[in-house]
């Protein structure tokens, strides 16, 4: 059984990026190939041993509780039309966790968000994870962070390496290595300019918390932009305890702006033994295409 049982998932944005599409549905019920983004993380979350699932939702989200929830009547449908793989496919999706919700009222940044769960996380280590991010590894990205956590005994970030010139679109760390991908980490700097970054690894959207972080969020003031950013609250904590960082081992796809989402459907449809050997003979027949 998984030291961390709840994870919570933020999932009250707009979408803005993606409209006239997420005009009346969620960014995060975008699908990939068949699945909508949201359940990838999701499936990530029940790989390893974590089936507690708190949604931070916000106005248009019904979608994400309909799709977590039980369908009687498709299946019904399902089953008497004899679709048994599929009524197995779609029963699994509302049998494997427990959904809990919760209204973030307006999107006031990812720290707040995650003070929201505060009641429902209760005094205990829990996840988060940003659907936007939908990460193939394995074991699975947030596996890879309770291991650690369950070695350190303290929170632990995810990152990755990022490119020089995209660091100011991240929380970036400045952390001493202490083996087998594993940071201590000294300093965090939320959307740094290139040439004040301290490094080049720059925070994704998978943490394990501790329940501290919540009255660290709560003393954390709005930034510039009215929001309350999870960096700054972990900035707060590290006066107060080690943090750790763990260089996760996979393939991320950062879902959250058109080209990643675009690169992400390729990626798993060419995963899919059924499609696989067909799209990529299409894929291939459009190196002469011409805009």
């Amino acid at each position: 059984m998984s030291i961390v049982r709840k994870a919570v998932f933020p999932v009250a944005g707009l979408g803005t990026r993606f409209l006239p599409a997420t005009k009346a549905q969620p960014k995060e019920m975008l699908p990939l190939v068949d699945k909508p983004i949201i359940q990838y993380g999701v499936e990530e979350a029940v790989a390893a041993g974590i089936d507690d699932i708190l949604l931070v939702t916000g106005r248009g989200k019904n979608a994400i509780e309909d799709h977590f929830d039980v369908n009687v009547e498709l299946e019904t449908f399902l089953e008497a039309r004899g679709k048994k793989a599929l009524l197995q496919e779609i029963r699994a999706i509302s049998d494997l966790i427990n959904v809990a919700y919760v209204r973030q009222g307006e999107p006031l940044g990812l720290g707040h968000a995650v003070l929201v769960t505060r009641d429902l996380v209760g005094n205990e280590p829990f996840a988060v994870i940003l659907a936007d991010d939908v990460i193939d590894a394995e074991p699975v990205a947030i596996q890879q962070l309770t291991d650690v956590f369950a070695r350190v005994h303290g929170p632990v970030l995810a990152v990755e390496q990022v490119p020089h010139e995209d660091v100011s679109r991240y929380g970036v760390i400045d952390a001493e290595p202490i083996g087998d991908g594993v940071f201590k980490i000294r300093d965090l700097v939320e959307k740094p300019r290139p040439d004040e970054a301290p490094s080049d690894l720059g925070i994704i959207g998978r943490y394990v918390l501790t329940p501290d972080i919540f009255d660290a969020l709560a003393a954390t003031r709005e930034d510039q932009t009215g929001e309350i950013q999870l960096t700054n609250g972990l900035r707060a904590l590290l006066q107060t305890r080690p943090i750790y960082a763990c260089h996760v081992k996979g393939v991320r796809h950062d879902t959250g702006n058109k080209l990643g989402f675009l690169k992400a459907g390729v990626y798993f449809a060419l995963k899919r033994p059924e499609l696989a050997e067909a799209f990529r003979e299409y894929l291939q027949g459009l190196t002469t295409l011409r805009t």
